[in-house]
């Protein structure tokens, strides 16, 4: 006779636990290796004699070049810190919830978030990598209603709480601002979220007992037994005659008044 598993007895969000703090040790990580990135570039640009030829360019052969490389510098050490701080919140947060959608979504996000921009923008130079953040945010935003289980959820809110104003930074509402580049990048981040929205699998929940109850039969129901199933209560004595009958127990009438 083989003993029992005794993990089976246990919490199914405790045995995950180790999972998703590895996936999110992974997802920090990458996203602090990618801040790194940003920030290395933005102090190599000096060296450049011209950021022009690997910015965007919209409607111009020559800046399809920038879809590659635009995400990669940045004008303002503001403007840097402002996408080194969605990179890394972001990143991990997506990481960590949806890793194999993320995977499949960030060159999507970036290479069309550029070319997006590249159609619909009317001039200018477009640099930043805003345009892959706003991808990641509605990622999270369209996987957490689409998924609807609790750290899908759990991380749509979180990012909302953070970055709550992409909603609005894809309009046209402040000058310098490329919100073209905001929303491709949104429009590619819900795209994403609907074709990969089943590529991580369901997290194991803690089932409550209340729910097992509800998915057991229940013991009784409704129908009336047969005949045969009623308990006879009174049997009558073996020594009695088939053909004999009851007792008539006689009632006198009350006299009348």
């Amino acid at each position: 006779m083989s003993d029992a598993d005794p993990s089976s007895d246990l919490d199914p969000e405790l045995t995950e636990a180790p999972a998703v703090l590895a996936r999110f040790k992974r997802a920090l990580t990458l996203s602090m290796l990618a801040v790194v990135v940003l920030g290395t570039i933005f102090f190599l640009q000096d060296l450049a004699p011209s950021l022009r030829p690997y910015s965007l360019q919209p409607q111009v052969g020559a800046g399809l070049l920038g879809v590659l490389t635009a995400p990669l510098l940045h004008g303002s050490i503001g403007h840097l810190a402002a996408n080194s701080l969605s990179v890394l919140i972001l990143g991990t947060l997506a990481g960590t919830v949806f890793p194999r959608a993320t995977l499949r979504a960030l060159p999507v996000l970036w290479i069309g978030s550029g070319l997006g921009t590249w159609l619909i923008a009317t001039g200018g130079f477009h640099i930043g990598a805003s345009g892959v953040t706003h991808g990641l945010g509605f990622l999270v935003f369209t996987l957490g209603i689409l998924r609807r289980d609790r750290p899908a959820i759990a991380a749509s809110l979180i990012a909302f709480f953070f970055f709550g104003g992409m909603l609005m930074s894809v309009l046209p509402i402040e000058m310098g601002v490329s919100w073209e580049y905001h929303l491709s990048g949104a429009v590619f981040g819900v795209i994403c979220g609907f074709v990969w929205r089943r590529a991580d699998p369901v997290p194991p929940r803690r089932r409550y007992s209340w729910e097992i109850e509800e998915e057991q039969p229940p013991e009784t129901t409704l129908e009336l037994p047969s005949p045969d199933e009623v308990p006879v209560i009174w049997h009558r004595p073996a020594d009695r005659a088939p053909t004999e009958t009851g007792v008539v127990l006689p009632f006198r009438r009350p006299p009348a008044e």
